[in-house]
């Protein structure tokens, strides 16, 4: 039997992502997502966890978080989770797990003017024309296809 490796969070950004264009002529964004969890403790007070997610976006899809996604929005993010290792300054091995994500949709009001509502269905319909407004995915590259 095959593995599934899927993420899907809801929450809203913690800071502006932040956008690096590469030498290749890639994009990538990356950007903090806050989620929050509420139960009640033995005392029956209402306790608030947040939980902290790094989520990268690639290419066309990095692009679009250029444009449109900024802190504080709610949004949906669909991807896989992926952890990887770098050496840092000291020559240490350390390891980052982040969320990279395949599709964002943005959600509520998040304070956006009517121009930038109607930018974002643009991009969206220029991303993916089956997408639902404000819904962007990154499209596979060739050599990144199944089959």
């Amino acid at each position: 039997m095959s593995s599934v490796n899927k993420v899907i969070l809801i929450g809203h950004l913690g800071t502006d992502p932040e956008v690096r264009h590469l030498e290749g002529g890639s994009t990538v964004a990356q950007f903090r997502l806050a989620t929050n969890e509420f139960y009640k403790d033995k005392q029956g007070n209402r306790v608030e966890r947040t939980e902290w997610h790094n989520v990268v976006a690639w290419r066309g899809l990095a692009e679009t978080v250029e444009k449109y996604i900024k802190k504080g929005q709610q949004v949906y993010v669909e991807g896989k989770i992926r952890t990887r290792q770098y050496q840092d300054k000291d020559q240490q091995t350390r390891y980052v797990t982040e969320i990279v994500a395949d599709e964002i949709t943005m959600l509520g009001g998040g304070g956006r003017s009517h121009g930038e509502q109607q930018g974002n269905q643009a991009a969206s319909q220029a991303n993916n024309a089956t997408a639902e407004p404000n819904t962007f995915r990154q499209e596979p590259e060739l050599n990144e296809l199944p089959f």
